[in-house]
């Protein structure tokens, strides 16, 4: 029986699905067994306590959330050791990393697409992912030629998930150009803003949208508005953790190896449900188009939900958007499509029919264009 000890912290959405994704793997090819040290016994004994506890228990691998990491002393166990990213990544030890910059990317485009020009950052640099979602979010909005507003966090990072001087976020919060896009760096964080926002009667999401990550449930549901928020792969990182640690232990692989956690998708909620116009008939339009998208829709019919020509209707609609009238129906469409593959076991046809189209070919090929995959291999690569 394979021993694990995890040293790390599954209080957390996100700790708990690594969890489960570690488990999953193990009642697959086990049996293992695991024992969870809590992270104050590192802090009371060292890493040498940490050793001695491993050795006594005769751990085969150690899965762990350091701050810092002695080698020297690690090493003494020689069994696998794979370290959940905090202050920074580890040179010669298996990371469980993310793919943070692309996660910053992703909320700046999802942002774009809504029609913002204001973006704003909210979180610290102390730690790796904090920082790299936030230089991702704003490298990704100055290409697309935007600018950010950055608000960071000077103390540490456990206190400031608990506590945080919510009049000088206000502050900031109040003196943003409106309405803006803001991207916290995870739910934690977000969460500071809808509560600023609800102290400040500061509007969600008109004035402010508001896009955390990790998509936990809980935090997401308890934010007023809901939280819309970017879910990561972490049940399946969770699986490749435990791959890695039998292959290493099997001596069928040498660490250290990386496991990447990428992001898979934006949930959005009514914390985000807006998009940015200034002409209030396009705006009733969008509303229309997100609530009957399923339905055929033609730009005629379209035409008749306000008081324009077609033509007129067109031309209006480019200028606020940036796009057709039918290239943003299909946007939806489409979106709405890439949920149901990843959320449903419906079938390819029958998730296509739901998302409002009637033709399988031409949604495949729209897909393909869009994502760069068809939707079969989209469906496979998430889940």
């Amino acid at each position: 029986m394979i021993k694990i000890l995890l040293l790390t912290d599954f209080s957390s959405g996100y700790g708990r699905q690594l969890l489960q994704g570690v488990v999953e793997y193990s009642k697959k090819f086990g049996p293992w067994f695991f024992y969870r040290m809590p992270i104050y016994y590192r802090e009371l004994y060292g890493d040498k306590g940490v050793v001695d506890w491993a050795k006594k228990w005769r751990a085969d691998a150690i899965i762990a959330q350091l701050g810092d990491v002695d080698m020297e002393v690690l090493n003494q166990l020689d069994i696998p050791v794979i370290v959940q990213n905090y202050k920074d990544r580890f040179k010669n030890i298996s990371n469980l990393t993310g793919d943070y910059y692309y996660t910053g990317a992703m909320a700046a485009d999802f942002f774009k697409r809504k029609g913002f020009k204001n973006f704003a950052y909210y979180g610290p640099t102390d730690t790796v992912w904090m920082r790299e979602r936030g230089e991702g979010f704003r490298q990704k909005v100055v290409e697309n030629g935007g600018n950010v507003y950055v608000y960071e966090e000077q103390a540490g990072i456990e206190q400031e998930k608990w506590s945080f001087n919510a009049k000088a976020v206000s502050s900031w919060l109040l003196d943003l150009p409106k309405p803006v896009a803001l991207f916290a760096c995870d739910d934690y964080f977000a969460l500071h803003i809808t509560e600023v926002c609800k102290m400040y009667n500061i509007d969600i999401p008109y004035d402010i949208s508001i896009l955390g990550v990790d998509n936990d449930e809980l935090l997401c549901s308890i934010s007023d508005p809901n939280l819309s928020s970017i879910e990561l792969d972490v049940i399946n990182g969770g699986y490749e953790v435990g791959r890695l640690i039998h292959m290493f232990i099997n001596k069928k692989m040498e660490p250290p190896v990386d496991v990447v956690i990428k992001p898979v998708r934006i949930v959005e909620r009514k914390s985000t449900k807006k998009y940015v116009v200034n002409n209030k008939y396009i705006e009733k339009l969008l509303d229309y188009i997100e609530n009957n998208y399923m339905n055929p829709l033609s730009v005629g019919e379209l035409a008749s939900v306000v008081p324009y020509s077609r033509r007129v209707l067109e031309k209006r609609f480019k200028e606020e958007t940036g796009i057709t009238i039918y290239q943003y129906l299909l946007r939806v469409r489409t979106d709405k499509f890439s949920e149901l593959l990843i959320t449903s076991d419906l079938s390819l046809v029958e998730a296509a029919y739901y998302a409002g189209f009637s033709d399988y070919k031409n949604v495949s090929r729209v897909f393909a264009k869009e994502k760069n995959m068809t939707p079969f291999q989209f469906r496979k690569m998430q889940k």
